[in-house]
């Protein structure tokens, strides 16, 4: 089992930032790939970003590309996104999930935290 709390959610300007964190424990941490995805109010759950077990794979949605940088640091077993230049669309629950594969296919993911809400008013 992997538990996985997410943390860093909260209420910014349209144009401005947030890190969000999502802090790992239980199994090995440096074995998994990290995605982040987000969920929108009557909308599916949709990917946003993926960092591979090693950090040196990663992958973007095109909404988020250029604005937004997935880490991690496995000493700390955690995974970070960065999200600058935020818009209201950027508004939802954001989750962090593990999984074995390098995947933007939430349904392959394993692990999930409970969910961390990011509001961007305009």
């Amino acid at each position: 089992q992997v538990q996985l709390v997410e943390s860093g959610g909260g209420l910014v300007q349209a144009g401005g930032s947030l890190r969000l964190s999502c802090a790992a424990s239980g199994r090995t941490f440096s074995n998994y790939a990290m995605g982040w995805f987000r969920q929108a109010p009557g909308k599916e759950r949709a990917f946003v970003a993926v960092i591979s077990a090693t950090g040196f794979r990663l992958y973007y949605a095109d909404s988020v590309k250029g604005r937004f940088t997935i880490s991690r640091d496995n000493a700390k077993s955690t995974v970070y996104l960065q999200m600058n230049s935020l818009k209201p669309e950027d508004t939802a629950v954001y989750y962090c999930a593990a999984n074995r594969g390098f995947s933007s296919y939430s349904p392959e993911y394993d692990y999930w935290g409970q969910g961390t809400q990011v509001t961007v008013s305009s």
